[in-house]
């Protein structure tokens, strides 16, 4: 797990503030928000941070539905989906890579479904993101 870049910052996130920390991978934060939006009909983004020792993370929900967070580190970021029992089995059954369904099979259970935190570095992290949203969207 990483550390979030934004902890104990009392306001929101400017976008140089997270161009920064973000490095390289802003683009692929960038490219994700487009996709959900566009793949899922995401469009409505609010940051929200639940105490400064958390750091602040983006909810990126279809119209009332949390559909993934996003939440910035250094140089990366780490996605992290609620998926309930219908979602974890279609997850289970999709073609990801192998350290991906590792986190799946070991995500922690919570009353609202299991957490599934990812971290993206690169480009190619993204096609598991992608499809671990859409499942998220039809679950």
């Amino acid at each position: 797990m990483t550390t979030n870049a934004f902890i104990n910052k009392p306001t929101l996130p400017t976008d140089a503030e997270l161009a920064a920390a973000l490095g390289a991978t802003k683009a692929i934060w960038d490219e994700l928000l487009t996709a959900v939006a566009q793949e899922c009909g995401a469009t409505v983004q609010e940051w929200r941070s639940y105490s400064p020792k958390s750091g602040w993370a983006l909810r990126v929900q279809r119209k009332d539905r949390t559909i993934i967070w996003l939440a910035p580190s250094q140089d990366c970021f780490e996605v992290l989906f609620i998926l309930g029992a219908a979602a974890m089995a279609a997850a289970r059954q999709t073609r990801l890579p192998q350290r991906v369904l590792q986190v799946i099979y070991e995500a922690p259970k919570y009353p609202e479904g299991s957490g599934v935190r990812l971290q993206v570095k690169s480009m190619r992290d993204l096609a598991a993101v992608k499809k671990l949203a859409l499942i998220k969207l039809t679950h």
